[in-house]
């Protein structure tokens, strides 16, 4: 409010400087009017009066703080100009004066600056002067110009029509001064609740747990919360003109945001892993205004992390060992009781050739089973190279039509367009694809389809394995990548955990589902591009 009127009064002594500077402008260089001047000295003198109270209204704004005395100063001015108006217009000849129009001019100022009550102020005192003034003309106690004749229907008459044209504007001008009045409040109550909702936001913003910074669209950070701070230990003042790159520079490695991305910064010379999320900033109307970052310490979760894997490493090794001595256990057992048997000669002939074979088989079961897990604990150094994934596959696809574990009614359908380099060992993935293709075949029983194809994401690709075999039960389902477990018949339950370990060393995983048994299974391995 205090504002608001103070412009209004401004705009106000501005207008009337202007006004005044028209009207020397139209008597002094143009002539208009001249030859009316009752006392062209004294209109010069009221010209220089009218300068100076603008400037004396200008000067007088300083020492006024106030709302009420904003309101009496305002009326003070308008009142004066009325005034100023009845002396302009007997100047120029009163009834013959063309300046009658002034009046709606200060009434309009009055209902802008006052409001409604004020316009009907000022019209009745307009009125009152201006009444005034044309009576004692009418009297002749002012006399009119020489050569100017009225006779006493034209007094009534210029009484009568600018009375209504006072009012008229009076009422116009409190109309729209309500609708403006109803307008402003309505904007200041807009303006107040988004100043509101920014201190809230703002708010929210600083006291989050996590670090929130925003950039502007050439990548400066503008904005740094008091969390960020705190992790980084850098203040905003240090941050700001900044990219995040410089603040975060593993963001380099990033070419796509919307995603997790994690890595290291110094703080106070110490390196500390951080997690972080970017994504686009947009304005209300969804156009791209910079950037947002929200990341956290990631300290204590990599430490939390570290000990969980270090007891579920040991949980596992209890587990693994209770595998290994049951699958260790039936291998040995028939080759004890085979030798056993041999040693004592209670056999002879044929049975004694076929003790000594199941002997064999299960010795060389023995060294499968220990060749798998030492492939499984300690995994070949992988020798990784730009190679094409599609490939590879395709190369997978055609062993497994070309062995002798293809079937007829087995249908291998690889959807494979073009090429796709990644870095990796090419010759550890293709065994990877090799076991999830032998296990697909193996999944169907019956006629049935088996689809290879991938997907590419961002930075990552997914290589997709699903046939429309028996499926897994899901009560299984969450122990298939477990050494030793398997559903089949033959075979020691290392393939798929020695495929996991190989695509984890990848920095990649690999998933496997499906809706329940009899309806098909799919394995996904995702792998990073690069």
């Amino acid at each position: 409010m205090h504002k608001d009127l103070l412009k209004r009064i401004q705009a106000l002594i501005f207008i009337r400087v202007a006004v005044v500077t028209l009207l020397l402008g139209s008597f002094y260089i143009f002539r208009i009017g001249y030859d009316k001047l009752l006392h062209p000295t004294a209109f010069s003198l009221f010209i220089i009066f009218l300068y100076l109270m603008s400037i004396c209204y200008a000067l007088m704004l300083r020492w006024l703080k106030e709302d009420g005395r904003f309101i009496a100063f305002a009326y003070a001015q308008i009142i004066i100009d009325v005034v100023s108006e009845v002396v302009l217009i007997y100047m120029t000849g009163g009834i013959a004066s063309m300046f009658s129009f002034m009046f709606p001019l200060s009434i309009l100022s009055a209902g802008i600056i006052l409001g409604r009550r004020a316009c009907y102020i000022i019209a009745t005192l307009s009125s009152v002067l201006y009444g005034a003034l044309i009576d004692l003309q009418y009297y002749n106690l002012i006399k009119i110009p020489a050569g100017v004749l009225f006779i006493d229907r034209d007094f009534f008459y210029n009484i009568f029509a600018n009375f209504i044209a006072f009012y008229l504007v009076a009422f116009l001008s409190g109309y729209l001064s309500d609708k403006l009045h109803k307008a402003t409040k309505s904007l200041e109550e807009r303006e107040t609740v988004l100043s509101d909702l920014k201190a809230f936001s703002r708010y929210i913003i600083e006291s989050m747990p996590s670090g929130v910074f925003t950039t502007d669209l050439s990548g400066r950070v503008i904005t740094f919360n008091t969390s960020a701070q705190e992790i980084t230990k850098l203040s905003r003042e240090e941050v700001t003109g900044k990219t995040p790159e410089d603040l975060f520079p593993f963001l380099k490695n990033y070419t796509e945001t919307m995603e997790r991305m994690e890595g290291d910064i110094l703080r106070n010379g110490e390196a500390f892993p951080v997690g972080m999320r970017l994504s686009p900033l947009k304005d209300g109307a969804g156009n791209p205004i910079g950037m947002i970052g929200v990341f956290q310490d990631l300290t204590e979760l990599k430490a939390m992390e570290a000990e969980v894997k270090r007891k579920e490493k040991w949980a596992f090794i209890g587990e693994l060992s209770a595998s290994i001595a049951h699958e260790l256990r039936n291998p040995l057992a028939s080759l004890k009781a085979s030798i056993e048997m041999l040693c004592e000669k209670k056999v002879s002939g044929e049975h004694a050739d076929r003790l000594m074979k199941i002997a064999l088989s299960e010795m060389d079961r023995l060294n499968g089973i220990i060749t798998d897990f030492l492939l499984y604990a300690r995994p070949k150094d992988l020798n990784k190279e730009a190679f094409d994934l599609h490939q590879s596959l395709r190369n997978v696809v055609t062993l497994l039509q070309g062995s002798e574990t293809n079937r007829k009614d087995v249908t291998i359908t690889a959807k494979l367009d073009g090429s796709l380099l990644i870095n990796g060992d090419a010759k550890q993935l293709q065994q990877v694809f090799w076991n999830l293709g032998i296990n697909a075949v193996d999944a169907v029983y019956e006629a049935g389809d088996i689809e290879i194809y991938t997907v590419r994401r961002n930075h990552k690709v997914e290589i997709i394995f699903k046939d429309t075999g028996v499926g897994i039960d899901a009560g299984e389902i969450d122990k298939i990548f477990y050494p030793f477990f398997t559903t089949k018949e033959k075979g020691t339950g290392l393939g798929l955990s020695i495929a996991q370990k190989i695509i984890e060393e990848h920095g990649g995983k690999i998933t496997v589902s499906s809706k329940g048994f009899g309806a098909g299974t799919t394995f996904k391995v995702i792998l990073p591009i690069r």
